[in-house]
This record gives C-alpha cells, structure tokens and sequence, in this order.
C-alpha cells in the first residue's frame, strides 16, 4: 500500500484499506455495515408454478429470496401448506405472503371444525382473494393457490396482484414467470400424466432461473393427490435445463 504523505498538495494517503481485511480488528464487521441491499424489504422475486394432472395437482417454486441485489436466503420454501391437501405458491414480499398464508391457514381450521370436513380447494381461494383484494393498497402479494378436494379434485386458482380469483389448468407467476411463458404456451398439452407434468414444472422453472435474476437455488416441488402430500426437491446442480 501506498503510504506517502504530501504536505503541498494537500493529500494523504497513509491510512489505505487493506482489500484482504478490510474490516480490521472486526471480521464481523459487515453485519452492522449499513446498506440498501441488506436492510431492505425481503422479497420473493421468484417464479412459481402449479398445473392440474387427472388425479391431482402439482406446485413448484424456485428457492431464491433476495432483498434488492443481495440474495437473503438460497434455499427458501415458498410452498405453504394451508390446509392438509391444500397449499399456496408465493410471490411478492415475504412478509405479507407469510401474513396472507397465515390467516388462511387460521380462518380454514375453523372452517374445518364448522363443517366437519376437510374444507374444498375454491374455498381456500375465496379467502385468499378476499384478504388481498380488501388490502391490495396495502399489500404486495400474488399467490398460487392449488390442492385436491373431494368435490371437485385437483384444482388450481391464480390470485395476482389486487386480488382477482381464476382457475386455470396451469398457473405461473413471480418475476421470473415472464421469461417462460412462451416456454408454457408451447409445451403444455391437456391431459398430461403425473410423470408430464412434473417434468413440465421442473424444466420451466429452470428456464425462468435460468434468466432471471431473482429467481435461483434449487426446485421444490408437491404433487398433491387424494392420497396426500409427496414433496420432491430438485438440487441446483441437477436442474433440468443443465442436462439438455
């Protein structure tokens, strides 16, 4: 390092940062560095997905949390379990997803005890439609809520951003979602089997992680059947798109 001092020009030197510590005596020093990146809202710029097969439905979702430019958690869940065959895919600010999640969750336990009975898919999406759209000022939130009932099987409804309600036979969201939506339109096919459509999920998503930023780390998936819950998880070195 450089440690001249120049009493003419008025400019001095001696203290330079030294790159291989640049925090002295503190190596933790950096946990109490202020920074945008660090201290901002955690957001789940992520891309996530759910499509209807004949017995069920099944969700994915990237694993990538990041607050601005700096990745918070690699190998976060964002498939949330609401009720015991119904789940929700997230996207937006984690807070309020968690929040939104959590009241459905709530609200659906009572409702299981009102009716004795597990409660259906349409009826968890009521109230996720419900919460964001009486909040949609206040929230940024777009869900995924998808599950099997005995009504009328596996279903999946989409909730964006201000709370509009749609079922559809596949849905994606999340940032990433826009790279991939040409992707989907080209390769979905009515019908598909289990295996297709698993396949399906895990090969888009790792197109969208691909190119998107905000969306990274692993794959997890749900395949949610009258049989229950099986969750898959697809490694960031085994994604699809690496073996094409």
């Amino acid at each position: 390092a450089d440690t001249r001092t120049s009493t003419g020009s008025g400019w001095k030197s001696a203290c330079v940062m030294d790159v291989l510590n640049p925090y002295g005596s503190n190596p933790k020093g950096y946990l109490s560095t202020p920074g945008p990146d660090r201290n901002g809202e955690h957001m789940m710029g992520t891309t996530i997905m759910a499509i209807e097969f004949k017995g069920g439905v099944i969700i994915g979702a990237d694993t990538r949390t990041s607050t601005g430019s700096y990745v918070a958690n690699r190998v976060s869940d964002k498939l949330t379990m609401v009720s015991e065959k119904i789940y929700c895919c997230r996207s937006g600010s984690a807070a309020d997803t968690q929040a939104v999640a959590d009241m459905v969750a709530y609200y659906l336990d009572m409702h299981t005890v009102e009716i004795e009975s597990t409660p259906l898919v349409k009826s968890a999406a009521n109230l996720f439609s419900m919460i964001t759209y009486n909040n949609k000022d206040r929230l940024l939130a777009s869900i995924i809520c998808a599950g099997w009932d005995e009504k009328e099987g596996g279903q999946v409804f989409a909730i964006p951003l201000g709370g509009s309600k749609i079922r559809q036979p596949y849905a994606v969201g999340g940032s990433g979602s826009t790279y991939i939506f040409g992707y989907c339109d080209a390769h979905f096919k009515p019908g598909m089997d289990q295996k297709s459509c698993e396949k399906f999920v895990a090969t888009a998503i790792s197109h969208a992680m691909s190119r998107d930023g905000s969306s990274g780390g692993c794959i997890r998936m749900a395949v949610i059947t009258k049989e229950g819950v099986q969750r898959k998880f697809i490694p960031g070195d085994k994604l699809p798109y690496m073996k094409d």
